[in-house]
């Protein structure tokens, strides 16, 4: 028998908005919380008018975000409705809020007030660049792309700096932010006190650059755009063949010797300018020449079976659309319907072996559970100590 969802029992009080917030609640929903989405009556989340492409109620930007919760209708600036709204915070564990530094304390919803309402209170704060310095900062996504540098090591090493195709910063704090509301739900599992957790935008793409942070770090130079390729393995990069562009990671020694050989470039692997990584890192563009000309002989396809087949890691350049159905084809299911006219939504992407994520709901439309959200503020609660 399936156990109970992880976080079955724990109520989220979601005050975010747009995707950094809104996706973080969306995981916490995905492992089993209540997550109870506070909108503004009438307008609600920014992006449900972020379109196209639009879907039957909402737009996809929306969906994509959003799934699994209760959306009800709350104005801070109205005594009624704020009543109602310190009354879902004194039964929630988690509160989630990406305003304006100090604008929920204006209106009586900051940390210290809301911790002596409800002690247990997990407040989770994200922003663009932090409480202190950067308060006043706007935190978009793409502009922290830009000035965090990622822009710079991204695209062609000959053309403009190019941001993520996606809102990837958005996404990765949003990760940052469940790991830190996890941890504190765990240790308030010891001390019986819940606290405050701070993530933003900025610290969350640093901490993500990994060894290009290290590298800056290690050198005091940051490093640049290089396109396809690594700054410290080759051949990890796309390679052009007949047809188009083979994505080849070749991690070790072994790997490259598979390579050369499936290829047909006999020796190269001996070859003192490619003998170690190294050494092929330094000699990367006559190695390049090199192999091209093998793979000029044949197209991706069959170069992938090739390469596959010899132990060698390498794939063609899809689309998303292919990417989806490469995932079909592994089984790993990642499109998950909810019905009610809501587009499909995409799987998460944790497993686990008693407590799987089953319960996938719809996007809620703007106050669908006002009436029972209210109903139930409105019924005492004698279930939590707070």
């Amino acid at each position: 028998m399936t156990a109970a969802p992880i976080l079955d029992g724990i109520v989220v009080a979601d005050f975010s908005r747009v995707l950094a917030g809104p996706l973080a609640t969306m995981m916490l929903a995905d492992l089993g919380a209540d997550v109870i989405k506070v909108e503004r009556p009438g307008v609600g989340d920014d992006t449900r008018r972020w379109g196209p492409p639009w879907t039957a109620s909402t737009s996809a930007y929306f969906e994509s975000a959003n799934r699994s919760k209760r959306s009800v209708e709350l104005d801070l600036d109205d005594p009624v409705d704020r009543a109602a709204a310190r009354e879902l915070v004194r039964r929630a564990d988690v509160l989630v809020e990406n305003f304006r530094t100090g604008a929920l304390g204006d209106k009586g919803f900051g940390y210290d007030e809301l911790a002596a309402l409800n002690p247990r209170l997990v407040y989770c704060s994200v922003t663009g660049f932090g409480s202190d310095g950067g308060a006043a900062l706007p935190g978009y996504d793409f502009l922290v792309q830009a000035v965090g540098g990622l822009m710079s090591i991204t695209g062609d090493p000959y053309g403009d700096p190019m941001k993520v195709g996606v809102a990837l910063v958005d996404v990765l704090t949003a990760k940052d932010a469940v790991a830190g509301i996890l941890a504190a739900l765990y240790e308030r599992e010891r001390s019986g006190l819940g606290q405050h957790v701070e993530v933003d935008l900025l610290s969350s793409l640093l901490g993500s650059l990994a060894n290009q942070g290290a590298n800056f770090l290690a050198t005091g130079e940051s490093p640049t755009r290089m396109g396809n390729t690594h700054p410290s393995i080759t051949p990890y990069e796309t390679l052009r063949c007949r047809d188009g562009l083979l994505a080849v990671a070749c991690g070790n020694d072994g790997q490259f010797a598979r390579l050369a050989d499936a290829v047909g470039a006999v020796g190269l692997e001996q070859d003192p300018r490619f003998a170690t990584n190294p050494e092929r890192v330094r000699h990367r563009a006559d190695l390049v020449r090199a192999l091209e000309e093998c793979l000029a002989a044949e197209d991706a396809e069959e170069w992938v079976c090739r390469l596959t087949a010899a132990g060698v890691p390498a794939g063609t350049v899809g689309d998303i659309a292919s990417g989806f159905a490469l995932a079909e084809r592994l089984g790993l299911a990642p499109r998950i319907p909810v019905g009610d006219g809501a587009i499909d939504q995409v799987r998460s992407p944790i497993g686990f072996s008693r407590t799987p994520v089953t319960d996938y709901r719809r996007p809620p439309m703007l106050g669908e559970h006002n009436d029972a959200v209210r109903a139930e503020l409105n019924t005492p609660d004698e279930s939590r100590n707070h």
